[in-house]
């Protein structure tokens, strides 16, 4: 069996440009007052490798061109379409009004628990994730059409956002893949 691990000739699957005109998942994600730029960052990588279709960035959420998120991202904010809205509430409800299922990834009653979450490959999909502190603000969360939680087994009650953002996405895509 052969084991040896790939260069990065074998990893590059192709060029921004390239990836610019590749067709994306009907899958989004909204930041919410996300204050840490390397996790955005990260946000950007991770929606790069599963062809997100666009990054919202809100409210305090840092924006490229950025040091920070450029460390993490490693060109993914080049990759990926972004934008950015004021206000997060505003975005979430634009997206809903556009046919977008508003999915916010948080711990509260009556959530559903990932592993439970079957996505269906004809709807468009938000994922709300929230500041690393206060997580997604109360009024986005009354206005989701489903609340998804990571379930937690250990001492911490709570995941980074960005690994959690990687995880949600994973789910969300894993059978359009």
């Amino acid at each position: 069996m052969d084991r040896e691990k790939k260069n990065i000739f074998e990893l590059t699957n192709c060029s921004v440009s390239q990836y610019l005109q590749m067709e994306k998942l009907p899958v989004a994600v909204l930041l919410d007052n996300v204050r840490s730029m390397y996790n955005v960052g990260s946000v950007f990588r991770t929606s790069d490798a599963f062809l997100i279709s666009e990054v919202i960035l809100c409210g305090i959420t840092g924006c490229p061109p950025h040091p920070e998120i450029s460390k993490t991202a490693l060109g993914a904010e080049e990759s990926v379409k972004w934008r950015y809205c004021e206000s997060a509430l505003t975005a979430v409800k634009d997206m809903k009004k556009e046919g977008w299922l508003i999915c916010v990834l948080e711990q509260a009653h009556g959530s559903i628990p990932l592993q439970n979450f079957i996505p269906s490959s004809d709807i468009k999909y938000l994922l709300v994730a929230g500041n690393e502190v206060e997580g997604v603000s109360q009024e986005i969360v009354d206005l989701a059409d489903i609340i998804l939680e990571i379930p937690q087994h250990g001492v911490k009650h709570s995941l980074n956002v960005s690994v959690s953002v990687g995880i949600a996405l994973w789910k969300m895509v894993e059978f359009r893949q």
